[in-house]
């Protein structure tokens, strides 16, 4: 039996994304994909998806979701705050678990705690693909375009089996974001790149999928060099550096080539850590070598994995005893050999 989920509000943006677009740079077409593939994965397999399946990228919170005329079953990973509503009633449910939508419910994101991005996954998703990839990249109309209110995405009926839930799931890590210098690292003084890893930057509010501008001390490029280059290959993670001096990290929805000198390239497995970062939150740099990038890449993918393995079902009648066995359950006792006073209102 197929089933919709009908995108009541979109909130503050709202689109589909899977791993991305590639083999096509060489002709322009940019990567796309998830801003944090690590909650697209968990997202997925709490939803009983493959890991790589399409899912709804949420940005700050403000979604609301329906189902059509059959029940979805949907899953939400990142640190977000969710109600569900049926019948006038609304409640609150935890994220980094898997849910059974049925018509007449609604599942609303009300905020995205930590980060500004959630995702949320449909078990049995169908939506086209263009190039391979499901992924909207928006400002070509490749994929489609951000969801609005009043659309619906096709899915497969609510399977049978348990939900599941991810007990812990990642949290903040405020390490530094791990860089390799350059390819233009030689367009800056030495002085000048460890002043740069030295500083404190904040994201600007200018930051979308495509890129993000940090706000700073200027970064000068060196003298007798221009602060442009003939254009050249980009890929998300480069930090470009215009003539102005604030350092552009480049994000998933990032063009294929530009012509500003890229004093450093944030390894690929910081750069979802990076990209999910809000107007206003403080970033640092670290120096690594190709070697450490690597290393960090398989180190993190091991990291998910065991996040992954780590996913179990919730009991049928959804009492989750581990959950609350590891918890302190008695509050308020009193002695009733001692009664509390009563004051008189």
């Amino acid at each position: 039996m197929n089933a919709v989920l009908e995108i009541l509000a979109s909130g503050a943006g709202a689109s589909v994304q899977d791993l991305g677009r590639f083999g096509h740079r060489r002709i322009g077409v940019p990567w796309s994909g998830a801003l944090a593939p690590d909650l697209l994965a968990i997202a997925n397999r709490l939803a009983g998806n493959a890991a790589d399946a399409p899912a709804i990228e949420c940005f700050e919170g403000g979604q609301c979701f329906a189902a059509g005329d059959a029940p979805v079953r949907v899953a939400v990973a990142g640190d977000a705050e969710l109600e569900l509503e049926c019948d006038g009633e609304r409640r609150r449910i935890a994220a980094w678990r898997s849910l059974r939508l049925a018509p007449g419910e609604t599942l609303r994101i009300r905020a995205v705690r930590d980060g500004r991005v959630a995702m949320l996954a449909v078990a049995g998703i169908e939506v086209a693909r263009v190039l391979g990839s499901a992924s909207v990249h928006a400002r070509s109309g490749l994929g489609g375009h951000w969801l609005a209110a009043g659309e619906r995405i096709a899915a497969r009926a609510a399977p049978q089996g348990p939900e599941r839930v991810l007990d812990a799931p990642p949290r903040t890590d405020v390490a530094p974001f791990r860089v390799i210098p350059g390819p233009q690292a030689d367009y800056f003084e030495a002085t000048v790149f460890d002043a740069f890893l030295a500083t404190e930057y904040r994201v600007a509010p200018a930051a979308d999928r495509m890129g993000m501008r940090l706000d700073g001390p200027s970064i000068a490029h060196r003298s007798g060099v221009a602060p442009e280059i003939v254009s050249d290959a980009i890929v998300p993670g480069a930090i470009q550096v215009p003539g102005h001096g604030q350092p552009i990290v480049m994000l998933a929805d990032a063009q294929t080539a530009g012509g500003y000198p890229k004093i450093a390239t944030v390894i690929s497995a910081d750069l979802g850590r990076l990209a999910t970062r809000r107007p206003g939150d403080v970033v640092r740099f670290a120096a690594v070598d190709a070697v450490a990038g690597e290393v960090a890449a398989r180190e993190h993918a091991a990291r998910l994995d065991a996040w992954l393995a780590a996913i179990r079902p919730l009991p049928a009648d959804g009492a989750d005893l581990d959950a609350l066995y590891s918890v302190n359950l008695v509050g308020g006792v009193i002695d009733a050999l001692a009664p509390p006073e009563h004051t008189a209102d």
